[in-house]
């Protein structure tokens, strides 16, 4: 990982999405955000694990 990836970037989407009013969003349009935000978090862990392993295969190299 880079040093920047550990800092928020500037307008970013995850903060703007978590203060966005959802009261007026139905059930479904609710259950279907919640399909979809449930499909990113299974997405980023898969990046998170894949730079992960990535960095330890990079620090074994040069042990």
């Amino acid at each position: 990982m880079e040093i920047d990836d550990s800092l928020p970037r500037p307008g970013d989407r995850v903060d703007a999405l978590v203060r966005e009013d959802i009261d007026a969003l139905s059930v479904a349009e609710l259950e279907s955000r919640i399909t979809a935000l449930e499909g990113e978090i299974a997405r980023c862990r898969a990046r998170i694990a894949h730079a992960v392993n990535h960095r330890a295969s990079a620090d074994a190299l040069f042990r």
